[in-house]
């Protein structure tokens, strides 16, 4: 009888190691477990743990938010351009056509019609993966037209925020004066007597916290979502301002009055829901 085969060290160094898939397993950034990805999307990509919100892409929002296979998305041919062709550390028009190639999006915003819990609504949510889900000229002209097909069709407006970056500098003016452009097409629909939810995510900061992002009928806002102006950095290094420890946050902002509810994400479409009914749309 052979007995077992002994392993040279030259085949082993050859043979592949096993190892842990890249990618299984996330670090929470809150309490710093280690946690399985499966279960945290599971979760609604929220720490099983701690209850920490992690980034969630605006497609998997729409799948969450509202009825299965019941999203239209309203217009998808609008793209950014290049009126003054700035460059920083590259040029912006390159820079589009890589963020287009990493998230799969024309720009940062996605808007439309579908259902919640057999309601209709028209739907319109940022994604901070497209450059910090900054808003720039094709971001404001989506949100209006959403506004504004709210208010021809006279259904409720829900807006999701995730943009870090507020207003495009890219895009200069065209980018900031956007903020008057939407609040505009809000308040039209606002006059029309229709509802309109605003529900603030992390983070949703500069030009777009300063204007439709806290315009809501009712504003709700993600646990722990930094929500605000100017950063606390930028603060600091302006007027030298010490800020009261939690600033920013949605408990902070709940405390002060900006804010009318908290929602864990997972509850965030039966409250909506609730809402609508509530106001009789």
């Amino acid at each position: 009888m052979l007995g077992p085969r002994k392993i040279s060290n030259s085949e082993s160094a050859a043979r592949p190691k096993r190892g842990v898939p890249e990618g299984l397993w996330i670090r929470c950034p809150q309490c710093k477990a280690t946690i399985f990805r499966k279960e945290m999307e599971n979760r609604f990509n929220v720490c099983p743990e701690c209850d920490y919100h992690f980034y969630m892409p605006a497609v998997a929002r729409i799948r969450q938010l509202l009825d299965s296979d019941s999203f239209e998305e309203w217009f998808t041919n609008l793209r950014p351009r290049d009126p003054l062709n700035f460059k920083d550390r590259i040029l912006y028009a390159d820079r589009l056509k890589a963020e287009q190639a990493k998230t799969n999006m024309l720009d940062a915003a996605i808007v439309g019609k579908g259902f919640i819990r057999g309601r209709p609504v028209v739907v319109g949510i940022t994604d901070f993966a497209f450059m910090a889900g900054s808003m720039g000229s094709v971001v404001g002209e989506k949100l209006t037209r959403a506004a504004e097909e709210a208010t021809r069709l006279r259904l409720p407006l829900i807006f999701v925020s995730g943009s870090g970056g507020g207003a495009r500098m890219q895009e200069g003016i065209l980018s900031l004066m956007q903020m008057a452009k939407i609040s505009a097409a809000i308040g039209r629909h606002d006059q029309a007597g229709c509802l309109y939810i605003s529900i603030l995510t992390n983070p949703t900061m500069g030009g777009v916290a300063a204007s439709f992002a806290l315009q809501g009928d009712i504003t709700l806002a993600e646990p722990g979502a930094l929500i605000g102006f100017a950063g606390k950095r930028t603060i600091w290094n302006t007027v030298r301002l010490e800020l009261p420890e939690g600033f920013q946050t949605s408990e902070f902002l709940l405390r002060h009055g900006f804010i009318d509810r908290i929602v864990h994400r997972k509850d965030l479409r039966t409250e909506v829901a609730r809402i609508v009914d509530y106001c009789g749309h």
